[in-house]
Formats: structure tokens, C-alpha cells, sequence
């Protein structure tokens, strides 16, 4: 039995390394890759990518010149029900009137082991189709057939598009295990490109020198007076191509953590920026070489710096707010209110202004650059120092690198005494230094009129405050009947805003009653609702039977009730990626519990006090009692946004006593 079990593992290693070794294809699935029930070096994993390989390569047009051709092929193995999702696969691509982008699926199948032959089902048209994504781009999009537990699907792409600047980025990483990743990048002598790593992972490389030489047949036509004549010229081009490949093998599967922003920003990836362009017999064309050309291109564009001179289309308006409004911060508020008033975001993003600010401000709708650039303008004639900043937002990641593309918002900034105040006119919660939580992104880049940029911190440092005032009675059958003031300010006020928009009234309560112990909420308010520069405040009544328990004659009763927090999201040994709490914050609670006649306090959790090293944050625990009142203050801050993985550890125990301090319960028993 030892040595079949033994003949067995020796068996399981042969066919892993076999897999990496092999010279993959598609149409080679094996029975082996069939059987397989659970990845080998992650048992947990719902799929893995069995290899995926991409080349990206220049090819010569007649008409066109250089374009970029990406071919990609990829196998994948499903091992659970909740894998299944890998099936649908979608590959976006630009689509709009200067660079229109085709993506083609082929040898897409999914195999199938059934009574121990392979089975085999191709991916029929109507399993295809084209959605839009944005007025810029669109997406291909496959759904692979006759997917089970156990199948094997694989399909191969191409990307043909008609720019020679752009290589498409690569991951290496997914969600799931990839065995095998590879990607080949190839390029004519005359391009510069610059590599950019992300992520904890990083590839094998190997750049290899060839070269090249392209035929090809061009029209001519020629003659004098009346007389024509016309023909085929043929002609070759010889140049040196770099070509240069990234391996990785056994990639784990990127595991997503509590507080982070966006995990891409840590996938092991390689991406490419284009640098230099020099054709023989021309100049050199430099490209985004440092942050500071960048922005100058940026700012060059017509639809950007040229926006912000046009304001003959919201003088008379401006003069008729502004009039007896002089200082700086009465005309910032009142600007930023006009613009939000007047003009709605239509949801899109992107850095350059899609109908024009005048045209926005007359239809009254348009993209983030159309609203924001208008604002910067309007701020700056009002006389102050305004300018656009590019942001990345949080979905579209973090700017690494230099590069155009690393940035897909703007928003503006104005220059005081007191530093600089950032505004976005299309959040209607939005107020001076409160950016909606899409563009809390690390840092953006401010640029002025003169070219010169600076990086400006997009990250909140004033506390966004959460204050809750609770007073409740305990009957002796563990009834609680009790009331609650809730005071919200800055992003804690933004977010509850944004909640209360999103539901009926009846329904925001039954959800209150549902996430709160099953508690009967009656008498509700709210104040400062629609005033958005004080906080805001809801109360309610409540009664619930199943707050606290009664066992042998004893009330056990948890003094926060509803609001204690129970369960710590730091649970990994080793913290990755940086802590995003989006802001600073403060959450704090006074309450004050009556117990019910006939009882006496048996026990009470003890007064803490946890402080965290430089500031970090701190949490403070104090009960007393007095005769049949109990009055608790509780409080628990965090000081930065972002807190580095060298502090995780730190964090994860302040969060762990914490927690074991909240759940705590209060006993109470008969006189």
C-alpha cells in the first residue's frame, strides 16, 4: 500500500512537471489535464489557468504603416461550480473614430472526459457578441458551452489595432493559480519602448535581436502632357526587430484582503509605454519620458488646456452669483454650487472633454472633464489661482508610472494661503476638500498654465466623525426599549447620504431593523439632510426581544448593542498591500443603560485604553455605574488613510483587543 501510494505522488509530480515543461498548444488537452480534481498546489482554487501565452508584434501595412497585432490563446481548467464563471470570457478594445480596435475569438472548445473519451464542444456563433462599454470602448465577449465540474475550455484572440504606440498590458496574476504565463512583445528598431513591473511576482526575461525584412507592392502612376502610365513598384524595408519574452510559472492565485483599494494595483503585471519614435531621415518624437512631459502633452491637447480659456458662455451668469460675494471661500462654495446645480455628470470618465465645455454648460450634461475643466475656468475668473488636476481613479488604479494612459479623471484645485482646496462638481454630495470616494486615489498631478506640474495628495487628513448617543432600559424578561442620535460628518455624512438616496425611506428602515438585531424602529427622523456643510443626523426609538439573554435568572447583555463591531478584518498572518481606510475617522458612543428593578451589576468589562505607536489611532473603553444607571464612553480612532504593511501587525492586534473589549458583556442578576 506504501508503495503504490508513494508510486502515486512520484506519478502526480512527473505529469506537474510535464505540464510546465511542455511545448503547449491548443487542441492538445489531455486526459491527464481531464482528470485532474484539484489543483496540485492549491486545493481551494475553484480553477487555474493550465498556460497562457500572448505575443504582441509590429506588423508593416502598405497603407497603414506599423500596427499592433496581439494574438493570445489560453487553456483553463474548472474544478468547481464556482469556477464556472471563467466560461464567460470578454476582451474590451477601442472603438471610436480615430482608433477603432477589431478583437476576433477563435478555437474556443470546451472538453469534457465522458466514458473515458474526450468529448468536445466548439463555441458556436451565437455564444459571441459585442457589448459597449463606453462611447470609447467595447468589449468582445464569449460564453463557452457545455461547461461542467472537470472541463477544460480553451480559445485563442486576436486584438488588430491600428496604432503602432500602444502594447497591451499583461497579467500574470489572476484570482486563480496560473501554471504557466508568457508573453512576447516585438518591436522595429525605430520604437523605444519602456517596461513597467507590477506587483510581488516578477517574470524571466529574455530579449533576442532579429532580422527583418518586408515585401511588399505599392501603385504607381506617371507621365507627361496627356499621356499616362501605371504599374506596380515593388519595394523592401530591412530593419532589426526586438523581441523580448516574459515567463512566470506557478503564479498563485491574488487573494483580495479587507481595506484595499483596488487589488489590481498588486497584480503581478508587466505593461509598456512608448518612449521614443525615429523613422530614417526624421526627427526623434520623444513621448512620456517624466510626469512633467505627460502633463504638458496632456495640457496641449485641443480638448483639454483649450477648454479652459473659453468663458464667454458663463460670464453673465457668473456676475450675477458672484455679485457682493469677496472672499475666497464664499466665491469657491459658490462656483462649486453653480456648476453642480446646473450641470450633471452623464457618468462617464476620462481626462479630455467630450462636448466642449460650452456646449456641456448649455445642455446642461457632460463627462467629468467637461464639468471640471468648466469649474477651473470659472474659478479662475473669479480671480482665483485655479488648475486642473489629472487624477487616477480607484478603479482604474494607481498612477505607478509615468504615462497618459496612467490617468482617467480631473478634477481642480485652488491655490490659498492655507494650501490648496480640491473640488469635483460631479458629485452632488461633493463639497471643498470632500472629492467622492472614486477619486480618494493616492496622489494626482496638478498641471498649471506655464507646463509645470505638481503631485498633489488626493488622501483626506481631517477626521470624518461618526457620534452616536444611545439610552436604553432592560425589563427583567431582557426587553430592551431604547432611543439613538446618530451624528455623521464629512465622508462618514457623504457616504450616509449616498445610502439614503439609494432607498425608499420604508425600505432604508427595514434594512436598519434587519442588520440591528431584528429591532422595531419607531418615531424616525432626519436633520441636514440636503445642507451639506453640517453634519447629519437621524434618531429613532427602538424596542428588541432579542438584544440581550436571559439565562438562570441572569441578564447577559452586550453594552453596545447593535453598533459593537464583532468580527476583525485583519485575519492574515502577513499583510501585502496597504491598508485603504479612504479617510481618517473617529467613531464614538455614549450610552447610558437602566437596569431593571430587582437587579444588581454581578460583572463589567474593565476600562481600556489602546494606543498604537506614531499616532496611529487608539481606542478607549470607560464604564461606571451608578445606582441603577450604567454610563459608557467608548471611542475608536484611526488617524491615517492609509496605513503601511509595516504597521499591519500593530493594526491587527489593536483591532483584535478591540473587538474582544466590545463583545464583552455586561452580567446582571437578581437582588
Amino acid at each position: 500500500m506504501k508503495i503504490t501510494k508513494h508510486l502515486s505522488v512520484v506519478l502526480l509530480l512527473f505529469f506537474i512537471s510535464t505540464l510546465t515543461a511542455q511545448d503547449f498548444k491548443l487542441g492538445k488537452v489531455s486526459v491527464a489535464e481531464l482528470e485532474q480534481k484539484v489543483h496540485p498546489k492549491d486545493t481551494s482554487a475553484v480553477a487555474a489557468v493550465l498556460y497562457k501565452k500572448g505575443v504582441s508584434r509590429m506588423e508593416l501595412d502598405p497603407n497603414e504603416g506599423f500596427c499592433m497585432i496581439t494574438d493570445v490563446e489560453t487553456r483553463i481548467k474548472i474544478y468547481k461550480k464556482e469556477g464556472y464563471e471563467w466560461a464567460n470570457q470578454e476582451v474590451w478594445y477601442y472603438n471610436y473614430n480615430s482608433l477603432k480596435e477589431k478583437v476576433f475569438f477563435t478555437d474556443a472548445v470546451t472538453y469534457n472526459l465522458i466514458g473515458g473519451k474526450i468529448e468536445k464542444t466548439k463555441l458556436k456563433s451565437d455564444g459571441a457578441f459585442d457589448e459597449v462599454l463606453s462611447k470609447y470602448r467595447g468589449q468582445k465577449k464569449i460564453t463557452m458551452p457545455n461547461v461542467k465540474e472537470g472541463s477544460v475550455i480553451e480559445f485563442r484572440y486576436t486584438v488588430r489595432s491600428p496604432s503602432d504606440g500602444m502594447i497591451r498590458d499583461w497579467d500574470f496574476q489572476t484570482s486563480i493559480p496560473v501554471n504557466y504565463s508568457e508573453f512576447k512583445v516585438a518591436y522595429p528598431e525605430y520604437y523605444v519602448f519602456k517596461p513597467r513591473q507590477k506587483g510581488y511576482i516578477f517574470p524571466k526575461v529574455k530579449t533576442t535581436k532579429n532580422s527583418k525584412s518586408v515585401a511588399f507592392t505599392t501603385s504607381v502612376r506617371g507621365g507627361s502632357g496627356f499621356t499616362f502610365a501605371s504599374g506596380h513598384e515593388r519595394n523592401q524595408i530591412d530593419y532589426i526587430e526586438t523581441e523580448v519574452t516574459y515567463t512566470a510559472q506557478d503564479v498563485p492565485a491574488l487573494k483580495d484582503e479587507s481595506f484595499v483599494n483596488n487589488i489590481n494595483n498588486y497584480r503581478a503585471s508587466i505593461e509598456h509605454e512608448l518612449s521614443i519614435i525615429q523613422f530614417p531621415n526624421s526627427p526623434i518624437k520623444e513621448y512620456s519620458t517624466d510626469w512633467n512631459s505627460v502633463v504638458k502633452t496632456i495640457y496641449d491637447y485641443d480638448d483639454f488646456g483649450p477648454e479652459l480659456n473659453k468663458t464667454g458662455y458663463f460670464e453673465e451668469d457668473l456676475k450675477k452669483i458672484l455679485a457682493g460675494v469677496t472672499t475666497p471661500e464664499e466665491k469657491i462654495l459658490v462656483i462649486l454650487n453653480h456648476v453642480k446645480s446646473n450641470v450633471k455628470w452623464n457618468t462617464y470618465s476620462g481626462y479630455s472633454c467630450d462636448s466642449g465645455v460650452k456646449k456641456t454648460y448649455k445642455e446642461k450634461t457632460g463627462n467629468v472633464a467637461d464639468i471640471n475643466l468648466m469649474l477651473t475656468a470659472m474659478l479662475r475668473y473669479a480671480g482665483l489661482t485655479a488648475n486642473p488636476v489629472l487624477v487616477s481613479t480607484r478603479s482604474n488604479g494607481i498612477a505607478f508610472f509615468p504615462n497618459r494612459n496612467a490617468f482617467n479623471y480631473v478634477i481642480a484645485a485652488v491655490e490659498t494661503p492655507n494650501g490648496y482646496v480640491l473640488l469635483d462638481a460631479t458629485d452632488k454630495y461633493s463639497t471643498p476638500n470632500m472629492l467622492p470616494m472614486r477619486a480618494l486615489n493616492w496622489m494626482g498631478r496638478l498641471i498649471r498654465k506655464d507646463g509645470t506640474s505638481e503631485e498633489i495628495n488626493l488622501m483626506p487628513t481631517k477626521t470624518s466623525n461618526d457620534i452616536v448617543f444611545m439610552n436604553y432600559d432592560i425589563d427583567a424578561e431582557g426587553k430592551i426599549k431604547g432611543k439613538t442620535r446618530r451624528q455623521c460628518s464629512d465622508y462618514n455624512a457623504m457616504i450616509t447620504r449616498e445610502n439614503f438616496e439609494k432607498l425608499k425611506e420604508e425600505e432604508y428602515l427595514e434594512k436598519l431593523e434587519n442588520n440591528n438585531g431584528k429591532i422595531e424602529i419607531s418615531e424616525y427622523s432626519r436633520t441636514n439632510e440636503k445642507d451639506l456643510l453640517v453634519p447629519i443626523v437621524e434618531t429613532y426609538s427602538f424596542t428588541g426581544n432579542n438584544l440581550c439573554e436571559v439565562i438562570g435568572g441572569k441578564i447577559y447583555v452586550n453594552p453596545m448593542l447593535f453598533f459593537a463591531q464583532n468580527k476583525n478584518p485583519f485575519k492574515q498572518e502577513v499583510r501585502e498591500y496597504p491598508v485603504d481606510f479612504g479617510y481618517p475617522f473617529l467613531d464614538k458612543y455614549n450610552i447610558t443603560i437602566k437596569i431593571p428593578d430587582g437587579f444588581t451589576v454581578e460583572t463589567l468589562p474593565e476600562a481600556v485604553v489602546f494606543n498604537m505607536e506614531n499616532n496611529l489611532g487608539s481606542f478607549k473603553f470607560n464604564i461606571a455605574a451608578s445606582d441603577s444607571l450604567l454610563q459608557l464612553s467608548i471611542v475608536h480612532q484611526i488617524n491615517k488613510a492609509i496605513v503601511g504593511t509595516d504597521e499591519y501587525e500593530m493594526l491587527k492586534d489593536y483591532y483584535k483587543g478591540m473587538i474582544a473589549k466590545q463583545t464583552e458583556k455586561i452580567v446582571l442578576k437578581r437582588i
